[in-house]
């Protein structure tokens, strides 16, 4: 995001004028507090260079920031350079956002502070897929009770839902959630009914592709691939150019019905030989005798299992999972393939037969580019990538987060 100056401005009436002025000040007001909160903690000195706004104008937009509690100063930790050192601004810990993850066998729900941070997550199991009413119900339920135990005076920005679905991109409308049994659900504006909160509400993976590029394994990468795989199938996102790919419709990104094989079973979508009819969670955990509950353990029941059921099945997995990277890599020839939840499992399982099969099958111009790494965010990152979709609005315009919004 770039900075704008008063120079840029057209000459008109005092009204057109004034309303320039004000842009101008949001619009670099959004340009400092992006630059902290993605970046982390920078000097003045930092954020005069990388805006090219001087520095009494920077003094102004921190100071403006830190009234609206959104950043705060510190003393530097060290002078590095002759003179005098500046202070460093960081973005406040006042500041939290919700996050939301209807799975088909439970709610997840956390606290993530404006620093990037985790505060709280909490996954609440449920008797197979909820309703609609009871996701509400139980994410409003634990939303008030996080929001109960805020210390005095931290601000709330929003909710993020990370939905397992189709999500329409105007609306927030959830189209489809086919694990869930969900069809044209109004989820997003159904929880900020019960909770009096915004919310916002995109696909999980877009946003967990979303929370790797800013926080993650891609951090500093404009072209990446990110696929996740959980209890309701694999999703993904794209960034290309250092933004994100949604579709007319904010559909993009459906990796989990990419074709990888012509004699497979039908999946829920009406496809034959769908990457998630083929790539499951559910077949590695009943080899292993785990509950779904014990996902979170399937990387150390892996490595500690010696089952030749379970070696045949990852082999047989990763050779699947090896097509759809193939066509990711083809189609848009990003830099980083990110592989999170239990693809990542996989991955580490076997990473020299997956980093095999992709070199052998990919176009050798493309593959030559790409590296695949697991996802660095792990368990958080579905909260931390739904909490940024919260942030969005204050992001964009720090000067609008209403003072009332508090814990």
């Amino acid at each position: 995001m770039g900075v704008r100056r008063p120079s840029e401005t057209e000459p008109g009436d005092d009204a057109v004028r004034g309303n320039k002025v004000d842009d101008l000040r949001r619009h670099n007001l959004a340009t400092i507090i992006g630059i902290v909160h993605r970046d982390g903690p920078s000097s003045r000195s930092v954020l005069t260079r990388l805006t090219g706004l001087n520095r009494s104008t920077i003094a102004a937009l921190v100071g403006e920031l830190v009234d609206l509690g959104l950043v705060r100063e510190t003393d530097p930790l060290a002078a590095r350079a002759a003179g005098r050192p500046s202070p460093m601004v960081v973005a406040s810990s006042d500041v939290v956002a919700f996050a939301v993850n209807p799975e088909i066998d439970a709610i997840t729900v956390g606290a993530v502070g404006f620093t990037g941070e985790v505060r709280e997550r909490v996954r609440v199991p449920t008797e197979g897929p909820p309703s609609v009413d009871d996701a509400v119900r139980i994410a409003a339920g634990e939303i008030a009770r996080m929001r109960g135990a805020l210390a005095p005076g931290v601000r709330v920005a929003g909710v993020g839902v990370a939905m397992p679905g189709l999500v329409r991109r105007e609306d927030g409308m959830v189209r489809l959630a086919p694990h869930l049994g969900w069809v044209d659900e109004p989820f997003g504006a159904l929880l900020s009914d019960a909770t009096g909160l915004p919310v916002r509400t995109a696909n999980d993976a877009g946003l967990g592709a979303m929370a790797e590029t800013l926080f993650g394994a891609g951090r500093g990468v404009r072209d990446l691939v990110y696929l996740n795989g959980g209890a309701s199938g694999i999703g993904g996102g794209v960034i290309v150019d250092g933004h994100p790919l949604r579709g007319l419709g904010g559909y993009a990104g459906e990796f989990g019905h990419t074709f990888v094989h012509s004699g497979g079973i039908r999946c829920h979508c009406g496809a034959i030989g769908c990457l998630e009819t083929e790539v499951r969670q559910e077949r590695l955990l009943a080899i292993l005798g785990l509950p779904a509950a014990d996902a979170d353990r399937l990387d150390l029941a892996i490595a500690g299992s010696a089952s030749e059921a379970l070696a045949a099945e990852i082999a047989r997995q990763l050779s699947f999972l090896a097509i759809a990277l193939r066509n990711a890599v083809n189609v848009f020839n990003p830099r980083l393939l990110v592989l999170g939840g239990f693809l990542g499992s996989l991955y580490e399982a076997s990473p020299d037969a997956l980093d095999a099969a992709l070199a052998e099958q990919a176009l050798p111009a493309s593959a030559a580019l790409v590296t695949v790494s697991r996802a660095r965010l792990r368990a958080t990152i579905l909260m931390v990538g739904a909490a940024e979709l919260a942030f969005e609005q204050l992001l964009a315009d720090p000067a609008g987060m209403p003072a009332g919004s508090r814990g």
